[in-house]
Formats: structure tokens, C-alpha cells, sequence
């Protein structure tokens, strides 16, 4: 029986979800409901998301999000591309392909009906194969989001390595980088970051150790 129920479940459906928990968030004039769980970093919502989130709302005038081409690396739950879909912009979420069913489902319960382009969503594992599946200047972005992509984990040179292939000399892509510092990994990330691009701090929550950062290629 427990074999038939399984086959039954929408394909959609992703198989590691047994910790499932919801959280609820008002942005854009709308009520957000987002599936989430304990099983992967992927799946959790992070405090770096929320605080760009609140930023985007909060300086429409500073980033203005209507009608730009928006990319999402490490979109996870997807909180943060339904805001900026909400907020006007034809949104790509990425991620690996493991979290893109979770992704799939948050993003079209919360946009459908909502949103001016529908969002897409497409697996990126971050510096692999970018040029083959992202060929520049096919695929342009006018922003690339990033929220809390960067905690212990080894992939930190390929996350490096994704950011300028997407914010390149003459593309004029801005990235905004949200971050809370809790790894030593984290400030030597900072240092990498700020070398390699044109950075600015826009906004900084001392209590919480959430900063964001701006960025453009150096030409």
C-alpha cells in the first residue's frame, strides 16, 4: 500500500519532505506562504533572504524591479523570487536540482495570479557547465540576487566563480548579496567578493550580522 500511495503523488511532489513546516510572511501587498523543511540547507528560510526581501519593499525608487530580467542563485525555498516577481520583475530561480521541486511548488502557489511574468525556474550547480547552459549574452540579467548562499560549505571559489560569470565587464548586471556572518568562511568570502567586483554596502542589521552588499563588474 505504501508503495502504491507513493506512485500515486504528483511527480512534483519531492520524496525527502517528511519535516514539513510552513512559514507566513506579508511582502508586496501579499500574503506569503512558504513550504519549507528541516532535510536540507535548501529548504530552510534564512535570514539574509528575509532582510533583501524587506530591502527591496522598503527602496522600490533605488532598485526598481519592474520589468527587469532577475536571477536567483541559490533560490532555495524561493522566498526572495516571489518578492521580486511581486515586485514586477520576470524572475529566473535557480538551484540544484534536488531543491527545485520544493522551489517549483512555493513559487507558482505564491505568484499564479499575482505576478506580471510568470517565474521560471532552472538547476544551476554553481560553476559547472556555465557557458554551455548560460551562454553570455544569450542569457543577461539586469540584477542577480544572492541571499545567505555563503556558510560552511566547499564550493565557495565555484559561488565566486558563478557571480562573474553572470556580472561581467560590459553586461552592466548589478549584484545585491545578502549575508549573515557566522563562519570564518564568511568574512573570507567578504574579502574574495569585494576584490573581484565593484562593491557597496547598502544596508547593514548589526544585531542580527546581516549585511548587503551591491555589486557591479570591474571594468
Amino acid at each position: 500500500m505504501a508503495g502504491e500511495a507513493l506512485d500515486r503523488r504528483n511527480m512534483w511532489e519531492p520524496s525527502v519532505y517528511f519535516a514539513l513546516g510552513k512559514e507566513s510572511f506579508f511582502f508586496a501587498g501579499h500574503d506569503i506562504s512558504i513550504r519549507e523543511s528541516m532535510d536540507t540547507y535548501g529548504a530552510l528560510i534564512w535570514p539574509g533572504a528575509i532582510a533583501l526581501c524587506q530591502f527591496l519593499e522598503n527602496n522600490q525608487q533605488q532598485v526598481n524591479l519592474m520589468d527587469k530580467a532577475v536571477l536567483e542563485i541559490g533560490a532555495g525555498t524561493g522566498l526572495l523570487s516571489i518578492v521580486a516577481s511581486l515586485l514586477g520583475a520576470w524572475v529566473t530561480a535557480t538551484d540544484l536540482p534536488d531543491i527545485l521541486s520544493n522551489l517549483t511548488f512555493n513559487l507558482l502557489r505564491n505568484t499564479k495570479g499575482r505576478s506580471r511574468y510568470t517565474p521560471q525556474v532552472a538547476a544551476l550547480t554553481w560553476g559547472q557547465s556555465l557557458e554551455r547552459d548560460f551562454p553570455y549574452p544569450s542569457f543577461h540579467y539586469d540584477y542577480v540576487f544572492a541571499a545567505d548562499v555563503v556558510y560552511h560549505h566547499d564550493c565557495l571559489e565555484e559561488l565566486l566563480e558563478t557571480m562573474r560569470h553572470f556580472c561581467r565587464p560590459g553586461s552592466q548586471t548589478t549584484l545585491l548579496w545578502a549575508n549573515k556572518v557566522r563562519f570564518q568562511s564568511d568574512l573570507s568570502f567578504t574579502e574574495s567578493f569585494k576584490s573581484s567586483f565593484n562593491t557597496t554596502l547598502l544596508f547593514e542589521l548589526p544585531q542580527q550580522e546581516v549585511r548587503i552588499y551591491k555589486a557591479t563588474a570591474k571594468e
